[in-house]
């Protein structure tokens, strides 16, 4: 109590406050299930973000970051890891991260590094050699004791932070004091019915959003308390798009973009905003570097260091991302580079679906309608079948996706270029289509399992052990 006391006493005083060692603080926030576009800074006219938004107005914004599949738990897999899912092992839901796969939380750990995780886990159990702590977090959206894990930080030590939401995953708890949502505040994505039901659904999740975003801001107030705001990275992101039709699991912007603010004040003076591509496999070797920290021959991705220097810097000029079982059987794999999305689908003859898009309000309305026959094109992604085999959008001239160009002549040399970076990709970082793939949840003879796991991608060519980035 004294010591705190005198702590507040130095940081009004604008006194900096050293530990002996002076290596920075990490703290990841990391929500389920939300897109890009639904934070106020993204351009959002409605969905209030007040600690993210001024994160980044005292930070940097990045407008192209990805996420490397829309799923939950291979996309945490991924993170923790700095690899491609189908590199880590855990590439489909419900899949434990296995223990031959290095965590970068263990790095800083084995470096002098005290580490919690608190909140969704999803990767492993209830201990790992990653974490001193490891705690459910508490409350509707598991979020409740973060302050108090900062507050109890060794004061001896830097400290990683992986604070991990269940907002905002279905199904939704409304609770005071986060705001409650009017139909009439609502952004319908054209994909959705736009319809009384679709917009208290989203009304919902707007109201997690929001929740998500009060404990940031209530952990960062505890990080300043502590008089080591300045000397603390901070990384606000998404595990996967938000949990409606076309979003999660999917690999449009909607599902696989993530929000992805930085606030480091040691290394952005001012607010910024990135245009250049990053990817969350670039998460562990940007904070392993900022550590000090030697970065594992086993992590796939790149520091963006340089980025956070100079915001029109660029470490990739292309990231990946794949769609492997998330209860239904998927095989699609994306190629973003430049103004370009390109996606295969090496299994067109299923249909595209994820139980966000038939199920809960917007689902079952969307279903209506179509049964109905008034679904309009944009309306009727999740029901085709079979699915394009390729498709290529212009991502600045169609930011929904909605307009394939794919068999379009005068784009044929940007195809072309797209499918020669997803070769090179598949091949190098050892990718594979199964010939025994996990079948749908349900199917015949899988009766009464959740998770009816078979082979895995890249499980024929060793993908698990593979440790080459593909094209960067």
């Amino acid at each position: 109590m004294i010591r705190k006391f005198f702590l507040a006493i130095l940081i009004l005083c604008n006194v900096v406050v050293l530990r002996a060692d002076d290596r920075p603080n990490i703290v990841l926030f990391i929500a389920d299930d939300v897109s890009y576009d639904d934070i106020g800074c993204y351009g959002h006219p409605h969905i209030k973000t007040p600690a993210i938004d001024k994160l980044a107005a005292n930070g940097m914004r990045f407008d192209n970051a990805y996420l490397t599949t829309s799923s939950c738990s291979p996309s945490r897999c991924s993170i923790i890891t700095g690899r491609y899912p189908h590199n880590t092992g855990a590439p489909e839901l419900h899949v434990k991260l296995p223990d031959s796969q290095i965590r970068f939380p263990e790095l800083l750990r084995e470096a002098g590094y005290y580490t919690v995780l608190s909140g969704k886990n999803h990767m492993f159990g209830k201990t790992d050699r990653s974490f001193d702590k490891i705690t459910a977090g508490g409350g509707p959206g598991k979020e409740e004791d973060w302050v108090g894990h900062i507050e109890n930080c060794p004061e001896d030590q830097p400290f990683f932070c992986w604070f991990a939401s269940t907002d905002a995953h279905r199904d939704w708890q409304i609770k005071a004091p986060d705001p409650i949502y009017k139909n009439d505040e609502i952004v319908v994505p054209p994909y959705l019915i736009d319809s009384d039901k679709t917009r208290k659904d989203l009304a919902d999740y707007y109201h997690e959003v929001s929740r998500w975003d009060r404990y940031i801001g209530l952990v960062t107030e505890a990080i300043r308390a502590r008089g080591e705001l300045d000397n603390t990275m901070i990384i606000v992101l998404a595990d996967n798009g938000r949990p409606f039709p076309r979003s999660k699991s999917r690999l449009y912007d909607s599902g696989i973009k993530t929000p992805f603010v930085v606030h480091y004040p040691r290394l952005i003076s001012r607010g910024a905003v990135s245009d250049s591509l990053v990817s969350v496999i670039d998460i562990a070797a940007t904070a392993l570097e900022i550590a000090g920290v030697k970065k594992s021959e086993t992590i796939q991705g790149q520091s963006f260091l340089p980025i956070l220097k100079d915001p029109a810097a660029k470490v990739r000029n292309v990231v990946f991302a794949e769609h492997n079982w998330h209860v239904y059987a998927a095989h699609e794999r994306m190629v973003r580079y430049g103004d370009f999305l390109y996606i295969k689908n090496n299994r067109p003859e299923l249909q595209n679906l994820c139980l966000e898009a038939i199920q809960f309000p917007a689902g079952e309305d969307l279903v209506a309608q179509h049964k109905a026959g008034k679904t309009t094109p944009a309306q009727q992604n999740i029901f085709r079948k079979p699915c394009p085999a390729e498709e290529l959008f212009q991502v600045s001239e169609d930011p929904e996706q909605l307009n394939d160009l794919a068999n379009e002549p005068n784009f044929s040399e940007a195809l072309n270029r797209a499918r020669k970076l997803l070769d090179q990709w598949t091949e190098q970082t050892g990718d594979s289509l199964p010939e025994n793939p996990t079948p749908d949840r349900g199917a015949p003879g899988t009766e009464g399992q959740r998770n009816p796991h078979a082979e895995f991608p890249g499980e024929s060519k060793g993908a698990a052990g593979i440790n080459h980035p593909g094209p960067v």
